[in-house]
């Protein structure tokens, strides 16, 4: 039996053909290293690590989502109106049961406010609903006392007047200079749980100021 040996390569052909392969490595890594591929990370990071958080000054342009803690997250208004305000709220809320939302607000500035606005989340009302008041047979039935409405506007946005997306407002009228308005919200208990959500406060679709800062808080029932 003849067992065919393969010929030698010539040493100016192998030393040509290392110098290609050498090249073609070469230009291999640059473009492995140019372009980073999905999943991989750059070095010195960790990519187990969530993302980082937007910085508070950072503009929202998107509806109202949860965020990393599940608070519920409203954008950030288009406009600001710089007459001061004073504000408390308190919540009368307890774990598992409905209560109320009670907020105060005090104009603090020299000018009216034209429509004082509360706006929260759509989406609180899958754990409890906030209304301003709260239906009776009375306030539907045919022929009965005439609706009290002291509240001028209830709206889920989209609005005509620019209510945005996922949020709903509440209008409570005008805030004269130097006056005070008590808002009691009716919350229902729709589904067991704690919550934290925004709840901003605005005049029309312009968010007040409250010691310099926005009117724009986290409120949290258990």
């Amino acid at each position: 039996m003849r067992i065919a040996q393969p010929g030698r390569i010539p040493v100016p052909a192998w030393r040509s053909r290392l110098a290609a392969l050498a090249g073609v490595l070469v230009l291999a890594g640059c473009s492995l290293e140019g372009t980073p591929t999905p999943g991989s990370s750059v070095a010195g990071s960790d990519s187990s690590l969530p993302p980082p958080s937007a910085t508070a000054g950072a503009s929202a342009t998107a509806g109202p989502s949860p965020s990393d803690s599940g608070r519920l997250t409203l954008p950030a208004p288009t406009t600001s109106d710089p007459t001061p305000i004073s504000y408390t709220v308190s919540v009368e809320v307890e774990a598992g049961s409905s209560g109320r939302i009670v907020i105060v607000v005090t104009n603090l500035g020299s000018e009216m406010v034209p429509e004082l606005v509360l706006r929260w989340p759509t989406a609180v009302r899958e754990t409890i609903f906030l209304a301003p008041f709260e239906p009776s047979q009375q306030r539907i039935q045919e022929g009965g006392d005439p609706l009290r409405q002291d509240w001028t506007k209830w709206v889920d946005g989209p609005g005509e007047r620019g209510e945005p997306a996922g949020t709903t407002s509440l209008g409570w009228g005008p805030l004269l200079r130097g006056g005070t308005l008590t808002i009691p919200v009716l919350a229902t208990r729709v589904a067991p749980g704690a919550i934290t959500f925004d709840l901003q406060i605005l005049s029309g679709e312009a968010v007040l100021r409250a010691d310099g800062a926005p009117a724009w808080l986290q409120v949290e029932v258990p």
